[in-house]
């Protein structure tokens, strides 16, 4: 009879007296200086997982050979020998949407849908084993601690935390959905209680740490505190889904109407509780990254709310490159078919050109760590975003997980996001509202090649008329993802878009003190 090694992982009735629906996992590392599930990623130390279907305290959950695993194939690749292996489960909650459908997903517990340290999610202490890939004896393994709650900063005379829970996303998710900001007040905000402000609404992973990273002594306290700065409220936006550590701020069919919780929720209740200017030419966008998509995205599908876009780095924001796949003409989106052979896609680079993974490694990491779009990770939550419900509740893949099959009718849906394809389809309308107000920075060396999709935005953008294009796209030689203007050139240049575009006797001096 052949070998079967495997893990059983149990969690006490003492750390958690409920069922668990949801993920269990094993990671496996060499050293331990950082506990091995720490050491998971796209390029790290081994993971296991197998899903679980309300499994009850201390009956196991096993993995063995057949089950999920990354990077190696399969719990029988790990070699013989001494390995410190830690158990982990993350829990699921049960959505009865609005939809008519039900699915279970990570509820966010304010941490940024980061399953590692998520509050309530089960752990155990790291044990060292010797690991004999030809025995079939179990090795147990108890996840009886339990991730404690986040601690949130505490305001202070120039930070401010707001936090609401939506009506719009609680009846849609059928769980309660909260959304806030961190707002960083302009200097003497209490010493002049008559002036409106500007703002500044900050598009970023995650985060609650003060906007510009203020009170850590830095550059940017020098830039916020000085006399010559414009007076901007700064305004980091937090809307984590169950899907991601942002919804990227979209209605969308299965993250669900986040774009109308922003707008209709979240931003009236900043500018309610601060003094904003709460119009238009004086809400201005920026973001890198995620936000980047987020800041263009708003700015395009909202041309009337807001009056200016700054964004960063944006994630792909033409299909055609969707980091360097074209997923309406290519067939596969890990590999490149010639007919002798095919050739990987890479996933992410360095500014020389080197290959740090492939296409299909982060792809094959995040379904170990959750299948049906489930990873909480950066592709699954664009099949989040993007695609079409499925009939079990979840997103219809936009390539086949394992494979990287591109399905080219889920690919059809995705138009609907195509930014480009939105403007280039849509100029005679958007143009005269968005024209002056699309400003994009990024590397030409991109770290995840999303310099190719702002490529083929500026192409269109170039040759746009009626309007011209009016805006700057600027591509910085060998940089790489992140790059994009300065806290100071961007306060400047926000400063000067509300000029160009404010009103006849807006007020333009008045936060100028």
């Amino acid at each position: 009879m052949a070998a079967n090694p495997r893990f059983e992982v149990s969690f006490p009735k003492a750390a958690h007296p409920e069922a668990v629906t949801g993920m269990v996992y094993v990671a496996v590392s060499r050293e331990n200086d950082r506990t091995p599930v720490e050491q998971t990623s796209t390029t790290g130390v081994p993971l296991f997982s197998t899903c679980i279907q309300a499994l009850k305290p201390g009956i196991a959950a096993v993995i063995d050979g057949k089950s999920r695993s990354y990077p190696l194939a399969s719990l029988r690749d790990l070699p013989a020998g001494k390995y410190w292996v830690q158990p982990f489960v993350n829990i699921y909650t049960r959505f009865p949407r609005a939809d008519g459908k039900t699915v279970w997903l990570h509820m966010d517990q304010w941490e940024g849908q980061d399953w590692k340290r998520s509050p309530g999610n089960l752990f155990g202490t790291p044990v060292q084993i010797t690991f004999n890939p030809k025995s079939s004896r179990p090795i147990r393994l108890v996840a009886d601690k339990i991730i404690p709650p986040i601690q949130i900063p505490a305001d202070t005379g120039m930070v401010k935390r707001i936090r609401i829970k939506s009506d719009i996303l609680s009846k849609w998710w059928g769980q309660p959905i909260y959304l806030g900001a961190t707002v960083l007040l302009p200097r003497d905000y209490a010493l002049h209680p008559d002036v409106k402000f500007p703002v500044n609404y900050i598009h970023e992973h995650f985060t609650l740490e003060a906007p510009g990273g203020f009170g850590k002594g830095g550059d940017f306290d020098k830039l916020w505190l000085d006399n010559r700065t414009p007076r901007f409220l700064y305004v980091s936006l937090q809307h984590p889904s169950p899907y991601y550590d942002n919804s990227y701020g979209v209605n969308s069919e299965n993250n669900g109407p986040y774009g109308d919780a922003i707008l209709y929720e979240l931003i009236p209740a900043i500018e309610k509780q601060f003094r904003a200017i709460a119009q238009p030419w004086a809400r201005i966008l920026t973001g890198g990254s995620t936000g980047g998509w987020i800041a263009v995205a708003h700015q395009v599908v909202h041309p009337d709310f807001f009056g200016g876009c700054f964004a960063s780095c944006p994630d792909a924001l033409d299909f055609t490159c969707h980091q360097i796949v074209n997923i309406y003409e290519d067939e596969n989106a890990y590999h490149v078919h010639n007919e002798w052979m095919k050739v990987p896609r890479p996933n992410e680079r360095k500014t020389d050109g080197n290959i740090l993974s492939m296409m299909e490694d982060e792809n094959h990491y995040e379904l170990v760590v959750g299948d049906k779009s489930r990873s909480g990770g950066q592709w699954d939550i664009w099949e989040a975003t993007y695609s079409p419900v499925g009939k079990d509740g979840y997103p219809q893949r936009i390539w086949d997980k394992s494979t990287g099959q591109i399905d080219r009718r889920v690919a059809e849906q995705w138009k609907k996001y195509d930014i480009r394809l939105i403007l280039e389809t849509n100029w005679a309308a958007l143009g005269p509202k968005v024209a002056d107000k699309l400003n994009i920075y990024v590397g030409d060396m991109d770290s995840y090649y999303l310099n190719n999709a702002v490529e083929k935005l500026n192409t269109f953008l170039s040759t746009a008329d009626n309007p011209k294009f009016t805006g700057e796209i600027i591509f910085k030689r060998r940089a790489p993802h992140g790059w994009g203007q300065s806290a100071a050139e961007l306060l400047e240049k926000m400063t000067r878009q509300i000029k160009k575009t404010a009103p006849p006797r807006a007020d333009l001096e008045g936060w100028r003190y």
